[in-house]
């Protein structure tokens, strides 16, 4: 690539990925990885017309072989390069958990073998339970659930369960959430039978017991109608809910369930226990706070934990030691069980690579990792904060949230932000989310990332910020990206009507 391909800041290109033809484009040579002899004096025994030439490309090993290559590349990840979405915690896996994950009596364990020869599998499940009962403070963990939003329906589920055990499920109907959380919160909540009432966090970014009050009471004076509330903590805006003790105890004295988002546990672990201000539930992204492959790499991950009274009501199977033995659960076990939510028991190669890496961080690892993750992204906040707008009192958590503010002025968006990042090099960060304000930017580096590595990040963003206030610079932004294969999209057409067939030029 030449000098004028390559960003100035960081040394990378500035488009993400190459453009890549088909390998019917490349197939012009006749040109072949094997060489057949002419079949001779064989008669079709099939009973249908011979094949005419099928049409498939004509291509060396080495032709081959390089177009899959590239094409690999366009699927930009945390391997290539800073990867900051907020509230998603794109964090470096480390290459000793898939070592461990590839040893021969984890990777090909068979989810049938009698318990009887996985005792070491189902060993590694209970150690896992443990570690998870003792960061969150909550000793029930169920395994199970196969992502984040599968976590938080077994843990609606759950509160659910309990509430029609104790006889209450049709008058308790109302779940609680802020206006900033995760969309799948409430989505979540009507799944699961509920009404949704929305808290609104806008003046403060947090929740407030004032507001809480309204919300807890609008309709019942004791609060009666209650079932629970879904709350993030770290929340969506990167901030610590500080009244959020007063708010469970309130919630609690009303007779509902606190739910707490566990997306955001890469800012507590190891320094706080969710139990310690008032969570009953609670899922874990194993896929963000422990180093497990996440997206596109994944399967993800989400196991939830819960205080001992409603242990008996989350989903089975749960792995027990028995004498020196390990089985799993069946309902005969809990009889007031919601039942099981999938069969077997969840994503066995992530409760590998989710306990070697604690095993390997150890207590005091795990505390440094919110401690660093915390520290980088305060450093990226007060860096970037005279650029950019930063609509909460901070510090800030594990993230830092930013808005276009500045550059409206300029007739500069997020989107020209954003798309101007792709232009550097960059994958750019979280924008529109959490939807309480506009042209948000949710910002989060994790721990990993290196001092040099977000200096040039907050050069990059400062330079745009500069240049939209340049004579000129909202026309010079609006045009980014120019050095990717795809310029700027109508992205809304693209989603609606996309074009799946190749046509030939």
């Amino acid at each position: 690539m030449s000098g004028d391909n390559r960003n100035e800041n960081t040394g990378k290109n500035k488009g993400l990925h190459y453009e890549e033809p088909l390998l019917w484009e490349y197939a012009q040579g006749g040109e072949s990885g094997v060489d057949w002899p002419e079949l001779q004096g064989l008669k079709v025994r099939t009973g249908v017309p011979e094949r005419e030439d099928i049409g498939l490309p004509q291509l060396s090993e080495p032709e081959v072989l390089r177009h899959y290559v590239r094409m690999s590349t366009w699927n930009y990840s945390i391997d290539h390069g800073f990867f900051p979405l907020g509230s998603c915690t794109m964090k470096h896996n480390p290459r000793l958990n898939e070592k461990t994950a590839r040893f021969p009596g984890f990777a090909y364990v068979h989810p049938l073998q009698p318990e009887s020869s996985v005792q070491g599998a189902l060993e590694v499940m209970y150690e896992l339970q443990s570690w998870l009962g003792e960061l969150t403070g909550l000793p029930g963990v169920c395994l199970t659930p196969s992502a984040g939003a599968h976590g938080e329906l077994a843990g609606m589920m759950t509160i659910r369960r309990a509430h029609e055990c104790r006889g209450q499920v049709e008058k308790r109907r109302v779940i609680l959430t802020p206006d900033s959380s995760h969309g799948t919160n409430p989505a979540t909540a009507v799944m699961c039978g509920f009404e949704v009432r929305s808290i609104p966090t806008k003046d403060t970014g947090r929740l407030t017991v004032e507001a809480f009050k309204d919300a807890l009471y609008k309709t019942d004076p004791q609060g009666a109608d209650i079932a629970g509330m879904m709350v993030t903590n770290p929340n969506t805006c990167g901030l610590f809910e500080r009244e959020i003790n007063e708010i469970a105890a309130l919630l609690h004295d009303a007779g509902g369930y606190f739910y707490c988002d566990g997306a955001n546990f890469n800012a507590l672990v190891g320094k706080v226990r969710p139990a310690d201000f008032g969570v009953d539930v609670m899922h874990v992204n194993l896929h963000k706070t422990f180093s497990t492959p996440h997206g596109g790499g994944g399967p993800g991950s989400g196991p939830i934990c819960c205080t001992e009274e409603l242990t008996q009501y989350m989903p089975v199977p749960v792995t027990v030691k028995d004498g020196d033995k390990y089985r799993l659960e069946t309902m005969e076990d809990r009889p007031d069980t919601l039942g099981a939510l999938k069969a077997f028991t969840g994503q066995f190669g992530i409760f590998v690579r989710t306990l070697t890496y604690m095993k390997s961080m150890g207590a005091d690892g795990l505390k440094q990792v919110a401690e660093d993750a915390v520290l980088n992204a305060n450093y990226l906040l007060s860096q970037l904060g005279e650029d950019y707008h930063v609509p909460f009192e901070g510090p800030c958590m594990h993230e830092c949230l930013l808005t276009d503010k500045a550059q409206k002025e300029f007739d500069v968006t997020t989107l020209d932000i954003a798309k101007t990042l792709i232009e550097r090099g960059y994958h750019p960060m979280t924008v529109y989310f959490p939807l309480v304000l506009h042209g948000t930017m949710l910002i989060e580096p994790t721990e990993t990332e290196s001092t040099s590595e977000l200096d040039a990040f907050i050069a990059t963003m400062k330079d745009i910020a500069v240049q939209a206030r340049g004579a000129d610079g909202h026309d010079i932004l609006h045009a980014m990206p120019h050095s990717s294969p795809r310029r700027r999209l109508d992205e809304v057409k693209a989603a609606r009507k996309p074009v799946l067939k190749y046509i030939e030029k």
